[in-house]
């Protein structure tokens, strides 16, 4: 709250957004293999397409030599990355690793498993990384059943999130990217949508300094998407629900836009030249943005309700 009654009045004033396309899904078969690899590994990875593939074919328990080079490839990516036959292993990882640890983090499947085998055992396990997200899971759940459960997020729906870039004018210029992550859970009708850690991102559309006479600066960003719970890259924008739900916040606190307009020099005082006020946001200034679109999503079912 602190950051948000100091800083974030500034931002609505002179923060705007845009509603561009979010990045499109892989589509050659290069871009999937590095798109799973990036889920398992954190990166991709280097060496023969072949070898490539049998690593990860032996690491998550997926084996079919039998198949073509791109067979292999989109059966790699579906079962890491997509919902359309079900739950993907991303999204799994998330809900146990929500389960364990009360967020997700924006680390490889790899780096999570490893770190909640030690922390629930003490050392890593063996086997694929399938099997044991299943032991995690019948940790977690009692049984490696994961109870996600499909359903709509609707339009318009409001999320806290934390900035991870810092928001300075005099550093930022259009097209760089902005990332942030979600500040708490969101959980509607009982299911788990967005969890607290849930990475996004967005990117810089245009930037002004500050100028003499008053004139403030300007940063405008499209916070383009937050991560669901089952991996979903969900369209975001900061639009008049967000924007009204930070102002009531501010307006709790005692301040007011109306306020905010006169807070630092503005105009000509003694006959100097006063510039105007940057936009300085530190990481982990707290902002609302929400979900552009209702959509269809994997949610993890709990007894919960957080009263988003």
């Amino acid at each position: 709250m602190k950051k948000l009654c100091s800083l974030l009045l500034t931002a609505l004033l002179f923060i705007e957004s845009v509603g561009l396309a979010i990045a499109a899904a892989p589509e050659t078969m290069q871009e999937k293999l590095d798109a799973t690899e990036r889920a398992a590994y954190g990166q991709p990875q280097t060496g023969a397409l072949l070898d490539r593939l049998a690593h990860l074919e032996k690491d998550f328990w997926q084996a079919s030599p039998q198949k073509s080079v791109v067979e292999r490839t989109d059966a790699l990516y579906a079962i890491m990355l997509e919902n359309e036959d079900g739950p993907s292993l991303v999204t799994q990882m998330n809900a146990v690793e929500w389960a364990i640890t009360q967020e997700v983090s924006m680390e490889s499947i790899q780096k999570r498993v490893g770190d909640m085998e030690i922390t629930l055992q003490g050392r890593p396990s063996e086997g694929s990384y399938r099997q044991r997200i299943d032991a995690l899971a019948t940790a977690a759940f009692g049984s490696n059943e994961i109870p996600l459960v499909a359903g709509i997020v609707p339009a318009n729906t409001l999320i806290k999130v934390l900035t991870v870039t810092p928001i300075n004018a005099k550093n930022l210029k259009a097209g760089d990217r902005i990332e942030f992550q979600a500040a708490e859970d969101v959980i509607e009708g009982g299911r788990l949508l967005f969890a607290k850690g849930a990475p996004g991102y967005g990117t810089v559309t245009k930037v002004k300094q500050a100028r003499n006479f008053g004139r403030d600066a300007e940063v405008v960003i499209d916070f383009q998407a937050l991560r669901a719970i089952d991996g979903t890259d969900v369209e975001m924008l900061l639009g008049q629900e967000s924007k009204e739900k930070m102002e009531s916040m501010a307006m709790a606190a005692g301040a007011s836009l109306a306020g905010m307009a006169l807070l630092g020099p503005i105009g000509i005082i003694g006959g100097v030249f006063i510039k105007g006020k940057n936009i300085n946001l530190p990481a982990g200034t707290e902002l609302y943005i929400q979900t552009k679109n209702e959509t269809s999503l994997y949610g993890l079912s709990t007894a919960l309700d957080s009263g988003n």
